[in-house]
């Protein structure tokens, strides 16, 4: 099981907005922030975690290098997929797959893909039926 994922941004506020608004159906909000004032060995100017319930499970870092993959988050209900790819559009991702089923992975498999503006692969996936 994952604890926590540092996705490489090319520019840091721009990717801090982008990933507040689209996963706040995910209820993703700031946890922490940190910067080379409190960890002076920090590999870059600063980091934020973000995550749901107080945990930071998704951190991003400004990097003048970024490699794209894809990355799927839960969610409970399929309303909560459907928010996400308006909220992740809205806020300047590129359609890359509509909310709905994809039961070539199993009945239930509902689901929505973006990309991001640095290239990654965003989904959202509830493998609950409603």
């Amino acid at each position: 099981m994952l604890d926590h994922l540092t996705l490489l941004v090319k520019d840091y506020e721009k990717a801090r907005r982008f990933y507040l608004a689209a996963l706040a159906p995910l209820s993703y909000e700031p946890v922490v922030e940190l910067t080379r004032d409190v960890i002076p060995d920090l590999p870059c100017d600063r980091t934020c975690g973000l995550g749901a319930g107080g945990k930071p499970d998704l951190w991003l870092r400004e990097s003048i290098e970024v490699t794209p993959t894809h990355i799927a988050f839960t969610a409970s209900k399929r309303v909560i997929v459907n928010a996400f790819h308006e909220a992740a559009i809205a806020a300047g991702a590129t359609d890359h797959g509509l909310p709905g089923l994809r039961p070539h992975y199993h009945g239930n498999y509902y689901a929505a893909f973006v990309i991001d503006p640095n290239g990654y692969n965003l989904e959202v996936v509830c493998h609950l039926a409603e």
